[in-house]
């Protein structure tokens, strides 16, 4: 875990982690093969990276074709770090600090130690892992190149590392996001009376978006989520999280965005979600509007399996504790993996939410690695 975390494997529009990827996969190439895996590198094309190149994913293998199909799902990218040494791995206190440490590398040293235990067992899955790259980012289109070299996929089990320690995570939340535009006039602003203040006419559009925040903040899924997050089931969302309007105090805007995050419930669709943003905005009347850099991400619907309830028997076997909630956060695996690939996806990681994933002096549980460890050997071949 010290090796991978100081490996800087950040991405962002700004950080090209190309060359990091490549040692981040001949660093763990030698760990799975030790562990029994066959592996296989992956170039990702660039059309299939969104135009980024030096995009590399990880395959490791132990098949069994005539057993269930189980894929392992993790990431080697993490987001940025700034004033502190993120890549200095620190043990303290029972906690290892660095970037990456929760989301997701230590879930990625507790795979590697489950599979080492799993070793001379025979498993009871064929079985697959994934290390992806550009998780941070958008990963959609790499996700379905990848999958041409993990057939079969219909009715697979896909195991996330990605999520949350203490309970597995059975669903998730969609996303529609967009930007809106409101249009006005530049002029002096000593001349405002000959323009249109772009800025001024955003109010009434923020005022109706509100309304409807108010509306769907009301609903509530069938879905449970974990007491620790303050709620009982997955609700839905209604963010105005950036407004960006104005070149100088003395000119008229001529435009203003607002940029719109909503988050879905399994039992609401982006479709229907869009629609309802956009019939919002054509009620407000004397305003120049337009739609621009939409995002759709589509809810991950609970999973009710077997397979489900065994994980979580061994949770608790494990840890004295253990359920199954929906997450309050997406995705664009998830949807990838259960509506286009018909596969069937759970998760368990090691990310608490103590863990300041993304925030200053991360850190994943040193407890929370090793159990993580011994739920997966097992998960997939019983001592």
């Amino acid at each position: 875990m010290r090796q991978l975390i100081s490996i800087d494997t950040s991405v962002s529009p700004e950080l090209d982690p190309s060359r990091n990827y490549l040692r981040t996969v001949e660093y763990l190439e030698p760990l799975f093969a030790e562990a029994g895996l066959a592996t296989q590198r992956v170039a990702i094309p660039s059309e299939h990276a969104e135009g980024r190149t030096g995009r590399l994913n990880l395959l490791a293998h132990r098949r069994s074709p005539d057993k269930p199909r189980l894929i392992f799902y993790t990431h080697i990218d993490t987001v940025p770090a700034q004033g502190w040494p993120a890549f200095t791995p620190r043990l303290e206190q029972e906690r290892m600090y660095g970037r990456g440490a929760a989301d997701m590398k230590g879930a990625i040293a507790a795979l590697l130690l489950g599979l080492h235990i799993a070793k001379d067992r025979e498993l009871k899955y064929d079985t697959s892992v994934m290390v992806t790259t550009d998780e941070e980012t958008s990963q959609a289109s790499q996700i379905r190149y990848v999958g041409q070299s993990l057939h079969p996929l219909p009715g697979a089990y896909f195991f996330s590392l990605d999520s949350s320690f203490g309970y597995i995570s059975i669903a998730a939340l969609g996303v529609v996001q967009m930007d809106i535009r409101v249009k006005g006039r530049s002029v002096h602003s000593g001349m405002s009376h000959l323009g249109q203040n772009a800025v001024e006419k955003a109010a009434p559009v923020l005022n109706a978006l509100l309304d409807l925040k108010r509306e769907v903040t009301q609903r509530r899924s069938g879905v449970p989520v974990n007491p620790g997050t303050g709620l009982t089931v997955m609700e839905p969302r209604l963010n105005i999280n950036v407004i960006r309007g104005g070149l100088k105090v003395n000119i008229v805007p001529d435009e203003c965005i607002i940029s719109v995050d909503r988050r879905l419930i399994p039992e609401e669709n982006t479709e229907e979600a869009e629609r309802e943003l956009i019939r919002t905005l054509t009620t407000v009347e004397g305003v120049d509007w337009e739609i621009d850099n939409v995002v759709r991400i589509p809810t991950v619907p609970s999973l009710q399996d077997p397979v489900v309830d065994e994980l979580v028997g061994l949770l608790r076997d494990v840890t004295g504790q253990g359920s199954a909630y929906g997450e309050m956060g997406s995705g664009d695996f998830g949807p990838v993996v259960r509506l286009e690939w018909g596969a069937k996806l759970f998760g368990l990681g090691v990310i608490r939410a103590d863990c300041n994933i993304h925030g200053k002096d991360e850190f994943a549980y040193r407890r929370d690695i090793e159990d993580l460890a011994l739920i997966i050997s097992r998960f997939i071949a019983p001592a």
